[in-house]
This record gives structure tokens, sequence and C-alpha cells, in this order.
């Protein structure tokens, strides 16, 4: 139909393409293949910076269709091979404002290229790499707590028993405030994550709105073995958003402590940008 002008469905009924097949993967119990044509989440997705800046002035010279027509969209992926137009082209999309900030720009490409060089990846992780677009701008005041600290234990007792995870943890509030909290989990970084949550729970209710729907550790470079460098990619949501923030360490703890202190400040931000537009529309309506 797209391709040789054949009626086969209407034009509703094909731009749900996408929506049927992740459908189909979902009832399989299959990972969706990323690279599928027309209906995959990397079909019609840019990397290269010259190859972005082509498609930015016609989406023609590499896509073949418009990816609406099969409810699909496109994507600009962020790397060490990204140009000042992938950085520009995420910004509009984050509604971070970069045309005007050239040294921003430039600091901001060489941190991205230090940062993959130690093994961050951001194609899943939108929500750290807008942190590090906004923190390039806004700088401190970005962060919702300071940490003071924080130890995990994992303990086992006997051979036949179960390991018992405990983490505690020490953070600064926003008012300088200090909460020193602990929690048990199912492992020491769930752990982790119920002291976390428990602790800014104090300062920011909302944090109790975030699921973690997906949690990934890949080894980078095996021949190290138990000390090889780790990355974890963890996939957080709430109510209306979903987002994926990533943590790079020899230590998995460490790794996934990064990935879920991004996760909590997407959060806090994402609902502060939220109602800040709110009260810029409602100031407008009043004065128009």
């Amino acid at each position: 139909q797209l391709k040789r002008g054949y009626h086969c469905v209407s034009a509703t009924q094909l731009k749900r393409l996408a929506d049927v097949s992740h459908f189909i993967y979902e009832l399989a119990n299959v990972e969706p293949n990323k690279r599928q044509a027309f209906v995959g989440q990397s079909a019609f997705a840019h990397k290269g910076g010259l190859h972005v800046a082509a498609v930015q002035k016609n989406p023609e010279t590499y896509e073949h269709i418009d990816p609406d027509l099969v409810g699909n969209s496109q994507r600009v992926l962020v790397s060490d091979l990204s140009g000042r137009s992938n950085l520009l082209y995420k910004a509009e999309k984050f509604g971070i404002d970069l045309e005007t900030n050239k040294p921003a720009v430039t600091a901001l490409l060489q941190e991205l290229k230090n940062l993959e060089a130690r093994g961050f990846a951001f194609e899943g992780a939108e929500a750290s790499f807008e942190l590090l677009m906004q923190r390039a701008l806004d700088g401190d005041r970005l962060h919702y707590f300071r940490l003071i600290g924080f130890r995990v234990i994992d303990e086992k007792r006997t051979e036949h028993e179960s390991s018992i995870a405990e983490a505690t943890i020490m953070v600064e509030g926003p008012d300088g405030q200090i909460e020193h909290t602990a929690a048990q989990g199912n492992g020491p970084v769930n752990a982790l994550d119920g002291a976390l949550r428990k602790a800014l729970g104090k300062f920011y209710p909302e944090v109790e709105q975030v699921r973690l729907h997906d949690y990934k550790v890949r080894v980078l470079g095996g021949g190290e073995g138990t000390a090889a460098l780790v990355r974890v990619l963890i996939e957080s949501g709430d109510e209306h958003d979903r987002w994926g923030t990533v943590g790079v360490s020899h230590n998995v703890i460490e790794a996934s402590w990064q990935a879920l202190v991004d996760s909590m400040d997407y959060k806090l931000y994402k609902d502060r940008r939220a109602a800040q537009r709110r009260r810029r529309a409602a100031e407008a309506a009043r004065h128009g």
C-alpha cells in the first residue's frame, strides 16, 4: 500500500501498525525487535551528526516513508558520533534552549564524548541525557538533594538461608534538614532503592509515584571477569510517563545508584517543569 499504491487498509488502521506489532510481541512474551522494518524502535533512528543535519532539512534523504503513517516516530540518538545537530534536535524536543548558548553546546559535546568513552550510553537513557543537558545550563540548581553517604550490607548467615540485604542512607534535603533511613529488600539494589525513596519521601512525597519497570546490567568487556566495568540501565515511570536512566562503574551497586538518582531527579525535574508550564499558560490566559 505504501510502496505500490494498492489499497489494503484505511489510513487510520495503517497508523496502528506499530501498536499492533508491539501488542503481539507482548502477548508472545518476546522482546520487540528494535530493528524491525517500519515498526521497530530504531526503524527511523538517526545517529551521525551529518546524517541528522540532513534529516532535519529534508527527512526524505534518509527516511523512505513518513514514520507517522505506520504509528512510528523519528528518533535522534546521542553518542560519541553526535554533532551539534543532534544536540539541538534533542534540546528542541525537550524544550531546552541551546540554540542561543554555543559555549554550552561545545561543553556538552565534549562531556558526552568523555562519558561515552567511560562506558555510558544514552540511547536507552534519554532522561539521563536530558538532565545532563539541563545541568549544562543550570548547574547545581537541578540537584534536589545531597548525598552524605550510604551503606549496603548483603548478609548470608547459613548455607540454607536466603541472604539478607539492608541499606542505610543519609541525605540532606533542600532546606538543609538531614534524613537518615534504612530499608531491607530483595537484594542490595532493591534495598538501596527502598532506602532512597524512604529518605526522599520526607521532602518530596511524589517520589512514591515512581515505579521501576525494567533493570538491566551489561558487562562492558568481559576480560576482567567479575572486576569488569558494568552499565546499568533502569526504566522507571509514573502514572503519566516512562523514562530511562543509566549508570556506569566497576561496582554494580554504584552504577545502580547513579541510575536510581537520575530516575528520582528526573521525576522531580519533570513535575516542576510541568507545573511551571501550567503557571505560564494560566498567566498568558489571564493577560490574553
